[in-house]
């Protein structure tokens, strides 16, 4: 395991910020860590990279316990914050080497580990400019090489796609990829955009410090999401029907949704009464549906 979390415990006075809280992240694995603001994400992730002390229970990362080796624990993570920690006035070069130095790599090791990051990031196009010269997208990328340029075994993204275009957390998201499958790097993301952790490969969910659920997505979805009809045409005909059958129904301008256990009913009711399906879509339920239905909250609002 990468990262092997068992009964975490983390107060600040009389606010349990962490609460009992248990997980593993596997080796190439990219793991979604989700929940609110103030629900514990960061407490967690600032006691993994060592910043934070614990106040019970096992934190052990590439198979080193944090409290006993917290020096090669850091060694072994980059870390890519919501907000760049970068130099703005300094140049992408300048600002790799002084990042590198940090972690002792100097001369003709710095040039080697430099070139490699540029050919993965594409980079050298732009490394004599300095920062407040690029781009959003450009500037992500610089972010993602400063937290690679030791080689670490773990990258952990704080929300860092947040604030930027379409295309650029596209771009974003290719780099991230592509490190996956070329480089096997395992991947902890937080993140509000919940089409992000639907790709995911694990999911934990806290709420107020607790983990609330876990499980890959798809498994989720069948235990936390429900299903929909919605009618296009026929939505006064489909809001009688359903509704005399104790069904959730949400009618709207444009059509009439109505919540299902499963998508398998809809074989059913199309039987049943197959003239109201002359115009319908049939939606399964996202992960958006699943936090909302897990902590009563939805992320998109904070």
């Amino acid at each position: 395991m990468v990262i092997d979390i068992e009964n975490l415990e983390k107060s600040f006075k009389d606010v349990k910020a962490v609460n009992n809280v248990s997980f593993k992240v596997k080796e190439g694995e990219l793991f979604a860590f989700l929940g609110v603001n103030g629900a514990g994400k960061s407490t967690t992730i600032n006691i993994i990279s060592g910043v934070l002390n614990k106040d019970g229970g096992s934190v052990k990362v590439c198979g080193y316990d944090i409290s006993n080796n917290p020096e090669v624990v850091k060694s072994k993570i980059g870390i890519v914050f919501q907000n760049s920690v970068l130099d703005k006035k300094l140049t992408v070069y300048e600002n790799l080497k002084y990042r590198a130095n940090l972690y002792g790599i100097f001369g003709s090791e710095f040039k080697v580990r430099l070139e490699e990051i540029c050919e993965l990031l594409e980079l050298k196009e732009i490394l004599k400019r300095p920062l407040m010269k690029l781009s959003g997208g450009q500037k992500r990328r610089i972010d993602i090489a400063r937290a690679l340029i030791h080689n670490p075994q773990l990258l952990i993204l704080d929300e860092p796609t947040t604030g930027l275009d379409p295309k650029t957390r596209i771009t974003v998201w290719n780099i991230i990829d592509k490190l996956r499958k070329e480089n096997g790097l395992t991947v902890f993301l937080t993140t509000h955009y919940m089409e992000e952790a639907a790709v995911a490969d694990y999911v934990v969910i806290l709420d107020g410090g607790n983990k609330v659920a876990e499980g890959t997505p798809h498994e989720l979805k069948n235990k936390y999401a429900s299903d929909f009809i919605k009618f296009y045409n026929k939505r006064e005909e489909a809001e009688n029907y359903f509704s005399g059958l104790g069904y959730t129904v949400n009618s709207v301008r444009d059509y009439t949704e109505v919540e299902l256990k499963s998508t398998a009913e809809v074989a059913k009711f199309f039987k049943e009464k197959p003239k109201l399906f002359d115009d319908f879509e049939v939606l399964k339920g996202n992960m958006d549906n699943v936090f909302l239905k897990v902590t009563g909250k939805d992320l998109k609002d904070v």
